[in-house]
């Protein structure tokens, strides 16, 4: 709400009490608008709650002290306040959108939406009204409807550029990315302004991605590359950070970028005051921070670890603000050894309150720039010791973040410019991995869609992280083995003819491609297993969906680039034993494909030591992952708790 609205007091601060009701109110809103011009918050709020004791029944009043006490981070108390200006004036458009300013603080997202859908008859549907509610309901994941309500707005203003850029938001969710990317393409034609556009070309370029269509795929990246090379180094703008780090294999591309949006999350944040330094208790007090502890792939890789903390030396929060999907998963973790808190429904200041008040010493976030973030919770610094790990491929960029928990390969301490954070090394594959998954039972190619006698080349990759160079590496292959089939996964309905199409042009046979669907966990495992050879993917390799394939038993070839994202097959393949499967070009990694393909009794061999790893390698050993986990965490407590800055910390 904007203090223009209000005009200035031209009054002393004092207020008779003897005076009448009315002026008293009148003399008190006054002060409250001086303070609130000095933002002074705390005395504009005492001030507009004595003009509304004075006089309850002025929306005027009422929305005044609502605006005070959201700038406090008040939110409770702000939205009861501003709801109570509503029951005076069902048509306040500033009451309404004070009222859901405070909904979305609190990511109460679906409230927030049926808040503007209950606008009284008389009110003007504006396209403003229409863009409220058309976010609104997105945010609340109703995107059918966010659709309807963005078409109204387009009715009443057609060039509205952030519009259509929010229609591909919808319409990606809804898996219409066909139409997601031509409203990029019309958001960007009409322009949202320098930093709009960033943000409109990183969601094209990542949907064309996905759908493999790849005829603009160059100008696309390039327009992006472009666009993050023009940022200032101080720039304060959101991008889909995610979609920089697995289309390119610039490190410092990634930082800038990464930079840039997390200036932005920590936008109007006052952080708290720091935790002085103290001796560390017999328990270390460690808090999760993620959205995805439910059925996920982080979740799959971390339930383990949170079952194995050791708790004489551990105290375990689990912070998450993500949806109870009422998964198996999601009630293991609430069955493990750490504490789950939901704070779904919480602001992140309040979240921030709360981590402070549990005496968190070290918070570790599991998302990174990654899909509905909370890194705004961690621009308050309400842990003494903050670390990134796990959820996203690189660096946060934020300087609210003390530690990138990596290994020497993934992240090795050469690369440590290329991160904002100071670099924790795990003295192990940085990777968890749950030994509770399933085994692989037997299955039948033929159940699979297979060719019983042909040579299967697994790509189980999801589309974003083809390329055209990586497809004309994998069709070279398929001439040089002509029995051989390419095996992918069926993540979207449209891809698939993209790439028979992409095959046919580079002379493969479009039969010579089989597509998977996606099957429960279990199946998945199954048929994994029936691979002769994995395949990776470059500048972003495979990581969960890697780790799956070594633990059915799958051999993995992969190419090591010069990011975090593109050197997480290999650090797994060390992992398990197998290095001489690591090439760093894209020859040896050519090579190395066609040494296995062409020597079965090396394929099974290498299976077999795969088989036998699952109960002697590293990257499968939960118990001793944790046991180091909790040192490194240990460590970095350890050098706040002495009053010394946080510094790299080398795996040993």
């Amino acid at each position: 709400m904007s203090n223009s609205a209000i005009s200035a007091p031209t009054r002393g601060d004092s207020v008779d009490t003897h005076a009448p009701a009315g002026e008293r109110a009148h003399r008190s809103w006054e002060l409250g608008v001086r303070y609130a011009q000095e933002a002074d918050w705390a005395r504009a709020e005492a001030a507009f709650l004595a003009a509304v004791q004075a006089s309850p029944e002025d929306s005027l009043f009422l929305l005044n002290l609502a605006h005070a006490q959201m700038k406090l981070g008040s939110l409770d108390q702000a939205l009861a306040h501003a709801q109570a200006a509503l029951v005076l004036d069902p048509a306040s458009q500033v009451g309404r959108e004070v009222a859901a300013a405070c909904l979305k603080q609190q990511n109460r997202y679906a409230e927030c939406a049926a808040l503007w859908q209950q606008v009284p008859a008389e009110a003007p549907l504006t396209a403003d009204y229409y863009r409220n509610l058309g976010e609104a309901l997105a945010l609340a994941g109703q995107h059918q409807q966010a659709i309807v309500a963005l078409f109204e707005v387009l009715g009443r203003k057609m060039d509205d550029a952030l519009s259509y850029y929010r229609l591909a938001v919808s319409f990606d969710a809804l898996g219409r990315k066909e139409e997601a990317t031509e409203c990029c393409r019309t958001a960007l034609a009409l322009g949202l302004g320098r930093d709009g556009d960033l943000m409109a070309q990183a969601l094209l370029t990542y949907l064309e991605r996905e759908l493999c269509r790849w005829e603009h795929a160059g100008d696309d990246l390039a327009a992006l590359r472009r666009m993050a090379a023009d940022l200032a180094p101080d720039a304060s703008v959101w991008t889909g950070v995610f979609a920089h780090v697995t289309t390119t294999d610039d490190p410092r591309e990634h930082l800038r970028v990464a930079r840039s949006c997390a200036r932005f999350a920590a936008r109007g944040v006052a952080a708290f005051d720091p935790v002085a330094p103290r001796p560390l208790g017999s328990r270390l007090h460690v808090g999760f921070v993620s959205n995805d502890l439910h059925q996920h792939a982080t979740a799959h890789l971390m339930a383990e670890v949170f079952e194995q903390f050791d708790p004489d030396r551990f105290a375990v929060t689990l912070y998450s603000h993500g949806a109870d999907d009422g998964s198996t998963m999601r009630q293991r973790l609430q069955r493990s050894r750490a504490r789950f808190v939901d704070v779904a429904s919480i602001s992140d200041l309040d979240v921030a309150r709360r981590i402070r008040a549990d005496g968190v010493d070290v918070l570790v976030d599991l998302k990174g720039h990654t899909k509905n973030n909370r890194l705004g919770v961690f621009a308050y610094r309400p842990a003494p010791v903050q670390a990134s790990f796990l959820g996203f491929p690189g660096t946060t960029g934020a300087d609210y973040i003390d530690y990138f928990i990596g290994d020497a390969i993934v992240s090795p301490i050469e690369q440590a410019a290329h991160f904002s954070e100071k670099l924790a090394l795990m003295p192990r594959c940085y990777q968890p991995n749950d030994r509770q998954r399933p085994l692989p039972a037997p299955c039948s190619r033929e159940r699979a869609g297979l060719p019983s006698a042909a040579l299967v080349l697994c790509g189980f990759n999801q589309p974003f992280k083809l390329s055209p160079e990586v497809f004309d590496v994998w069709c070279r292959l398929l001439h040089r083995l002509p029995d051989a089939v390419l095996w992918l996964l069926q993540w979207n309905d449209q891809a698939p003819a993209q790439l028979r199409a992409q095959a046919e042009a580079r002379g493969i046979a479009a039969s010579r491609l089989v597509f998977a669907p996606r099957v429960p966990t279990q199946q998945h495992i199954d048929r994994l297993a029936l691979a002769d050879l994995f395949i990776d993917t470059w500048p972003c390799n495979g990581h969960t969906t890697t780790s799956d394939a070594l633990w059915a038993g799958v051999p993995v070839v992969t190419y090591c680039g010069r990011t975090f994202a593109s050197r997480v097959a290999a650090s797994l393949l060390h992992a398990v034993g197998l290095p001489d499967l690591v090439s760093d070009t894209l020859e040896g990694y050519e090579d190395k494909v066609m040494a296995l393909a062409g020597n079965a009794g090396r394929r099974q061999s290498t299976r077999d030591h795969l088989v036998r790893a699952r109960d002697t390698a590293s990257l499968f050993d939960s118990a001793g992952f944790t046991a180091d986990f909790g040192n490194l965490l240990r460590r970095m407590a350890e050098q706040w708790s002495r009053g010394l800055a946080p510094s790299h910390i080398a795996s040993r």
